[in-house]
C-alpha cells in the first residue's frame, strides 16, 4: 500500500477510474453470460439507463479516491498482515454493512428520502445487471459515505477489505440478474438460506415493503420484513 503514496493525485484518479470501469463492465460481461445472452446484449440497455451507470461508476471512482486520501493522512489505517484476520475482518465488514445498509434501505423507504433518492432505482421492477449501476447521485454517494465511515474506526486487513470488496460486487450482480441462478435445494442449505440471494432482491423489486436486506436475510427476519 506504500506504494500509492508517491502516485499523483491525477495517475491515482486515472488508476481508480479505470479500476471501476473495468468492475462495471465486469457485473455486465458476468450477468451477461448468467442469462445466457449473445455477447451483444451486453450493452443493449437504453441510454438513460447508460447515462446514469456511467455517472455511478464515476461517482464510485470519487468514493475510492476519497478512501485513499482518508488512508493517506492517517484516518483510515490498514494492515497487510497474513493472517486469521483476513476472514474475519472480511466477515465482520460483510455483517456490519449488511446491518447499515439495511437500516439505511428501509430509511429511505419509509420516508421522503424515497422519491427524493430511491424511486430511481426501482423503476426496474425485473432488474437487469445494469441496474445495480442505475442509482440516483446523492444515493451512490451516501452508500459510499456509510462504507468510508465504517472504515473509520478500525485498523482493519487489507486482503480482507479486498475480498468483502469482491463480495459485495458479486451480490450486488446476483441481486439484479432478473433469475434465480441458483436451484431450490442449495438456497435451502443451511447457511445459504439466510443469504440474500437473486430471488430475494428481485423480490424487493416487485414488492418494496420487503426483503431490505442486500448480503443476507438476517435483518429482515428479525425485523419483520422479510417476504413468506
Amino acid at each position: 500500500m506504500t506504494k500509492y503514496l508517491n502516485i499523483p493525485n491525477e495517475q491515482l484518479w486515472l488508476l481508480f477510474l479505470l479500476e471501476n470501469t473495468l468492475i462495471m463492465l465486469g457485473v455486465l460481461a458476468w450477468g451477461n453470460r448468467l442469462l445466457r445472452r449473445p455477447w451483444q446484449q451486453m450493452f443493449a440497455y437504453s441510454r438513460h439507463q447508460w447515462q446514469i451507470c456511467l455517472l455511478t461508476t464515476l461517482l464510485n471512482t470519487v468514493i475510492t479516491f476519497a478512501g485513499c486520501w482518508l488512508w493517506k493522512h492517517g484516518y483510515i489505517r490498514i494492515h497487510e498482515t497474513l493472517s486469521w484476520r483476513i476472514l474475519t475482518d472480511a466477515l465482520a465488514l460483510f455483517l456490519l454493512m449488511d446491518l447499515l445498509m439495511y437500516a439505511f434501505h428501509y430509511l429511505i423507504h419509509q420516508t421522503f428520502l424515497y422519491r427524493l433518492l430511491h424511486r430511481l432505482h426501482h423503476e426496474a421492477i425485473d432488474p437487469a445487471p445494469i441496474d445495480l449501476f442505475v442509482l440516483h447521485p446523492l444515493e451512490t454517494l451516501s452508500f459510499g459515505a456509510l462504507w468510508l465511515l465504517l472504515l473509520l474506526p478500525f485498523n482493519l486487513n487489507l486482503y480482507g477489505i479486498l475480498f468483502y470488496l469482491a463480495v459485495n460486487v458479486v451480490f450486488g450482480m446476483a441481486g439484479h440478474l432478473g433469475i434465480e441462478p441458483l436451484p431450490e435445494k442449495i438456497r435451502q442449505w443451511p447457511v445459504l438460506k439466510y443469504l440474500g440471494t437473486s430471488t430475494f432482491h428481485h423480490d424487493h423489486h416487485r414488492q418494496e415493503n420487503y426483503n431490505y436486506g442486500f448480503y443476507t436475510s438476517l435483518w429482515d427476519r428479525l425485523f419483520g420484513t422479510l417476504k413468506r
